[in-house]
Formats: C-alpha cells, sequence, structure tokens
C-alpha cells in the first residue's frame, strides 16, 4: 500500500508541478536523488560502474554489496564482461527489479538494423532481464545510425526505457550525425567528466535538447594515479567536512547536476563511495572545486584510432 501511495504521489507531482525538480519528490532507499530524463523517466544520479571489475564472479558480488549499501542504479556494458554477474545480483538480491536501474552499452560490432536488435535480445539473455533501463551505444564508430534504429524499435517493444550516447563528445559530426538520425532523442550522454576536465563547451552542446550527463572516470581513473585524490584543494575541502577526496569530488559532481558511476570492487570503497548524501558543498568551495578546471583528460584515444581498433573486437555472446 506504501509503494502505491508513493507512485501516486510521484505521478500527481509530475503533472501538477512540472518545474520541481525530480529530486525534490523521489529518492531511492539511500537518500539518492533521482534525475528526470528528457522522456519523462526517472533515474537514480548516482550507481557502480562496473568497468575493470577483476572478473564476472567479483562484478556479482560487487554488485550485491553496493545493493545492500543502498545502490539502486548498475553501469555495465557488453565490452566489460560482467553482465551476467550484474543480473545474477539483480535476482539473487529479492530486490524488485523495477527499484533497479540497470544501464548496459552495445559494441560497435553489434551495431546495424537487425543486427542490433539481435544483440539486444543476447544482452537481455545474459542479463536475465526483461528490460534494460538505459542503452547506450558505446562507441561513435561504425554503423550507429543503423544500431539506433533498432534501439528505437525496441523501447517502442519495451525492451528498453531510454537511449543514450556514450562517447559522442568525439567529434561535432558524430553528434550532429545522431541527433539529424534520430526518432527517439538521446536522454544521457556518458562522457569523462571530473574536475580537472569539467567539460563546459560539452555541457553547452547537450543543453537545448535537455541531455543529461553521466560522469565516467568521476574520480580521474586509473590513468590519472591519484592525481585528483591527492590534490591539496580537494583534500583540505574533505578535511574541512571529516570526507574523504573521493566523497568530495562526487559530492561535487552530484551538486553540478551530473549522474556519476564510480567503479570499485572493494568493499571498503563501494560503501565508502555513496556516503555522499548527508553533507553540501557550500557556494565557495563549490567555486573552489569549479576552479581546479584544467580541461585534462587521462584517457585520450582519437576518434580515428578508435576507427582503427573497435571495430576489430569481437564480443563473446
Amino acid at each position: 500500500m506504501k509503494k502505491k501511495f508513493i507512485a501516486m504521489f510521484v505521478c500527481t507531482a509530475l503533472m501538477v508541478c512540472t518545474s520541481v525538480s525530480a529530486q525534490d519528490i523521489y529518492k531511492t532507499a539511500a537518500n539518492v536523488p533521482m534525475v528526470q530524463l528528457n522522456n519523462g523517466v526517472l533515474m537514480p544520479q548516482f550507481g557502480l560502474g562496473t568497468f575493470l571489475q577483476p572478473s564476472d564472479a567479483v562484478c556479482e558480488q560487487s554488485c550485491l554489496t553496493a545493493l545492500k549499501a543502498g545502490y539502486r542504479h548498475f553501469d555495465t556494458a557488453h565490452a566489460y564482461n560482467d553482465e551476467a554477474g550484474v543480473g545474477r545480483a539483480v535476482k539473487a538480491s529479492g530486490i524488485p527489479r523495477e527499484e533497479i536501474w540497470i544501464t548496459s552499452k552495445l559494441w560497435p560490432t553489434e551495431y546495424g538494423e537487425g543486427k542490433t536488435m539481435e544483440a539486444i535480445d543476447k544482452m537481455l539473455e545474459r542479463m536475465q532481464l526483461d528490460y534494460i533501463d538505459l542503452l547506450y551505444v558505446h562507441q561513435p564508430v561504425g554503423d550507429f545510425v543503423g544500431a539506433w534504429r533498432d534501439m528505437e524499435k525496441a523501447v517502442a517493444m519495451g525492451k528498453v526505457r531510454a537511449l543514450g550516447i556514450s562517447n559522442f563528445d568525439a567529434s561535432d559530426e558524430v553528434f550532429r550525425t545522431i541527433m539529424d538520425s534520430s526518432r527517439v532523442k538521446p536522454a544521457v550522454l556518458q562522457i569523462e567528466c571530473h574536475p580537472y576536465a569539467q567539460r563546459p563547451d560539452i555541457r553547452e552542446k547537450v543543453k537545448p535538447y535537455g541531455i543529461h550527463i553521466t560522469s565516467w572516470f568521476p574520480l580521474g581513473g586509473a590513468m590519472s594515479n591519484g592525481a585528483l585524490l591527492q590534490d591539496p584543494t580537494i583534500r583540505e575541502i574533505a578535511d574541512a567536512h571529516g570526507k574523504t577526496a573521493a566523497q568530495v569530488i562526487l559530492r561535487w559532481h552530484i551538486q553540478e547536476g551530473f549522474s556519476v558511476i564510480p567503479g570499485a570492487s572493494n568493499p571498503d570503497y563501494i560503501k565508502e563511495n555513496i556516503q555522499i548524501f548527508d553533507f553540501e558543498l557550500n557556494e565557495d568551495e563549490m567555486r573552489t572545486m569549479r576552479s581546479l578546471n584544467k580541461n585534462k583528460r587521462f584517457f585520450n584515444v582519437s576518434l580515428e584510432e578508435k576507427e582503427r581498433t573497435y571495430l576489430k573486437i569481437q564480443m563473446k555472446d
């Protein structure tokens, strides 16, 4: 009865006052805010990224640890080879499927009309799911237009709830191509984003379309060698709040309006990362964090290199 009341309240709030943000009307069990995508769907703003999990089995345990800690959003991909682990964890948790947000991504070798629909069905089989909440084209190479047509069909069939583009900051051309070719517009763009690369140009580019940004490498990633975590300015702010540098960075992402999917397999880090909803950065601290922008990305692979290599990598079913 309580769940029905909450659902009715959410729907009424959306219809009566569209100016009220999703964060004001609904949060997950761990107090994680929801963001409302441009198709009206609500997505938890914080989740666990499963990139570089040591194995599919470890991924399953990471997801179970995360679910117990209050996570309700998981970001995986066919290329990560751990989708099955995510699906097993969701099933084993006993938490209703509709309370968990699952994101995955198609690899370029799966792009193309007919081919992509088959890949989506195989993805659902791997994760033992009836639907995927958010589905991305993972990289802007190959026949992503053909893939998008099948993805739109999957939305109409109820197999997918929202569509996204990952790494389509690679060039103006690939972004214009997907926008001009799509009937169902992208709801989310996933890009490298963190205090050293705050991506103001990309944020302005997607704003007219209502496209939400999700940050990968939100803490800088392994390639950064911990640069952000060791930044003296960030550590000073962290000390002031009795928090870690990682928690301050993740809190900055949330307050900037990004969704954020930090990856971790260490149970302590998984639990630590979500403990960011019991404090806020003040305006001076937010200005200080914004001043750290250097337009410095840590993953630098050109679009040309992606075209040469990614189309040759075949994914296992």
